[in-house]
């Protein structure tokens, strides 16, 4: 049961860690998360509130205030040992009560046991357009979605056992961008030299705006890092080069400053240890440490 209880917290804390992210875009533009809301006889682990209005240029912006509806999208996850048929029809009635009429409802339902027969007749069969339902069992792995676009849309944009994060490094950025406009300024001279002669400034202006575009392939490819984690283990990139590891191999955690003043979770095993570049992959120190604690506490 400390088991149960320790991987649904883990989804649960994974879940506001993607929302908190913006990993949940494709959904709507949340604005706000609750942890343990109340609503009914209910206590939601992770509420968000949200709305299609686009936060992008100032042109998205203007499209998105004229044509984009004004309503509110709402998203709940809710985890149980198990969920009854009675228990899910009354958490549907809730929301709908709770919520304005043409507000959309995302309801995501992650239980320990296997989904009996019943409650996932309820999800398949769902006709309310304006509410989408994904459940998910622990114990089967099998997730189901109400038959409709939200449904659909919300089983399509989750991995509920799965946190990644891949932020844009700026600093590795730049260094592609050097990389690129170092070579483009040595071509420049080398024109110099054979007598084809140019607007150097404005060659150089064009060069610089060349090297912002082109560095971008060359770091995804050589510096672009990724770190994705779930229950059983990870999987760090850098570039297209990937290594993945089990939890159960570690025993203990640390944090580790490099003498850059860099940040990393340090992981120790009997032969090795393994360092995750918290600052490129985007982690709080304190928040990434204590999930790994509490998940190497549990193997």
């Amino acid at each position: 049961m400390c088991y149960v209880s320790q991987e649904l917290g883990f989804i649960t804390d994974m879940m506001e860690e993607r929302l908190a992210k913006g990993n949940l875009t494709w959904l709507a533009n949340f604005k706000e998360i609750y942890r343990d809301y109340t609503l009914g006889d209910f206590v939601i682990p992770i509420y968000a509130v949200g709305s299609l209005t686009e936060k992008g240029f100032f042109l998205s912006r203007i499209f998105s205030f004229f044509v984009t509806p004004k309503y509110k999208i709402h998203f709940l996850l809710y985890t149980s040992t198990e969920l009854s048929v009675k228990s899910l029809r009354k958490l549907i009635l809730s929301c709908k009560r709770k919520f304005g009429a043409d507000d959309w409802i995302f309801i995501t339902l992650v239980q320990a046991k296997p989904i009996e027969k019943n409650v996932k007749n309820i999800v398949l069969n769902l006709a309310d357009e304006r509410v989408g339902v994904a459940a998910y069992s622990l114990a089967s792995k099998k997730e189901i979605s109400s038959n409709n676009v939200l449904g659909r849309s919300l089983k399509k944009n989750l991995k509920l056992t799965e946190a990644r994060f891949e932020p844009l490094n700026v600093p590795d950025y730049l260094k592609s961008v050097a990389i690129v406009f170092s070579l483009g300024t040595l071509f420049l001279v080398a024109l110099l030299f054979l007598g084809v002669y140019t607007n150097m400034v404005l060659a150089l202006l064009i060069m610089l705006a060349f090297s912002i575009i082109a560095a971008y392939p060359i770091y995804k490819r050589r510096y672009h890092t990724v770190f994705s984690l779930n229950s059983t283990g990870f999987k760090l990139w850098k570039g297209t080069n990937l290594v993945e590891g089990r939890w159960s191999n570690y025993t203990d955690v640390s944090i580790h400053i490099t003498p850059q003043r860099e940040t990393y979770i340090r992981l120790y095993s009997k032969e090795e240890t393994f360092d995750i570049p918290l600052s490129k992959v985007g982690l709080s120190r304190k928040e990434a440490y204590n999930a790994i604690k509490q998940i190497l506490k549990r193997e």
